[in-house]
């Protein structure tokens, strides 16, 4: 990864769940080593979230996904950290041998009740079985010299 263009203050995160089960990645360092964590990272310059994530879910896990609703939003200060729902769309789950040592298919239900599942882990994958949708697209025509613009809101 380029980190000269990684842009530290934004990052995303998506819980993929599929026939019961979550898409897990456990971290190899900082404070969430040994940790069974939902895939994500940090965005890059000129990317957006939506791109972001199908990057990071592809180089950390070797799974494709369609990022789906936004789940939820944590920010600071600091940075900010959107959570998207995201499709299945195609590989089988493996390691990076970097960020994570093992991905894992783990069931919903026991991910929950894991000590090893941090707590914010745990409210997304609450958040992505929640009856109610979330934020998602809705149909928009940006006139953005930035390129293609996103709005996301209630249906």
């Amino acid at each position: 990864m380029n980190h000269e263009n990684t842009n530290w203050g934004q990052s995303v995160t998506g819980v993929l769940i599929k026939d019961g089960k979550v898409l897990l990645a456990r971290h190899t360092y900082g404070d969430g080593q040994g940790m069974f964590i939902i895939p994500g990272g940090f965005v890059q310059f000129g990317e957006t979230p939506q791109d972001a994530l199908k990057r990071e879910f592809l180089e950390e896990t070797k799974i494709t996904i369609e990022p789906q609703n936004i789940i939820a939003i944590r920010f600071n200060a600091h940075d900010w950290y959107v959570a998207f729902s995201a499709e299945y769309v195609a590989g089988e789950a493996d390691s990076d041998r970097e960020e994570n040592d093992l991905v894992v298919w783990m069931d919903v239900n026991e991910s929950l009740s894991r000590k090893d599942v941090p707590e914010l882990t745990k409210k997304l994958i609450e958040c992505a079985l929640s009856p109610q949708e979330g934020l998602v697209s809705l149909p928009y025509e940006s006139k953005s010299k930035h390129g293609k613009g996103y709005l996301y809101g209630l249906p």
